[in-house]
């Protein structure tokens, strides 16, 4: 049976990480969260106590940095930096704070690109992430942009921290996704963008099912193809 690439792109918040993981699992693809991986990258250098704006530190750094994936009890994938599981430490405010900054260097985009352009190779994945679709997988078979409106996707994250006993306000939520999406479709290196061939998804209405359902029912249709 033919296996394509499937590239989800979006804002914080719309369910691409959610989403992906399940449309993965119901098509029998791997699922890759690049956005884990600039979340671990960020966790790396903050560890390091190296910021954003130290780009010499950073190249001389980057060598260092090993990012795989694994499973975990529950047979989720789950981020590996330099062989430890660091899926609960890159998600806390502070890294979701600083995230974008160090996703913004282009010598970091350039380590992960090309890391994640090896994941494809085989294909049969799916990828979400904010510049998927445009750069890292251009000639993606299938496309997908998410949005949603901006108090449902504070609300949304609001849940996903509270379930990770993180305490936060949802005032606090909505500031942070404001300057995500400011800094994610502002910067210079890969920018937030739609893809032209891309089809959008708005999740504000949608229940997380519906959501995945149409994006499992637009794959099938182009595996059969």
């Amino acid at each position: 049976m033919k296996r394509i690439v499937i590239a989800i792109d979006g804002y914080s918040g719309t369910g691409k990480s959610s989403t992906a993981k399940e449309v993965a699992a119901k098509l029998g693809y791997k699922y890759i969260d690049s956005g884990a991986m600039y979340r671990a990258v960020t966790y790396y250098f903050l560890q390091e106590q190296i910021s954003s704006d130290e780009t010499v530190k950073i190249k001389s750094k980057l060598e260092e940095i090993e990012l795989d994936f694994s499973l975990d009890e529950n047979g989720d994938s789950v981020i590996c930096l330099g062989g430890v599981k660091v899926e609960n430490e890159i998600r806390t405010p502070e890294i979701s704070e600083r995230v974008s900054a160090f996703a913004a260097v282009p010598a970091i985009r350039r380590k992960l690109v090309g890391l994640q352009n090896s994941f494809g190779l085989r294909k049969g994945i799916v990828m979400d992430g904010r510049d998927i679709g445009t750069v890292v997988f251009p000639e993606a078979e299938l496309k997908v942009f998410m949005t949603a409106d901006l108090k449902v996707r504070a609300k949304r994250r609001l849940i996903e921290l509270e379930n990770k006993r993180l305490k936060t306000e949802l005032s606090g939520v909505e500031i942070n996704l404001i300057e995500r999406d400011k800094k994610d479709t502002t910067r210079v290196d890969s920018p937030l963008t739609k893809a032209e061939d891309a089809v959008e998804i708005d999740t504000t209405d949608l229940t997380f099912q519906e959501q995945v359902d149409k994006i499992v029912t637009i794959a099938k249709e182009l595996i059969r193809e």
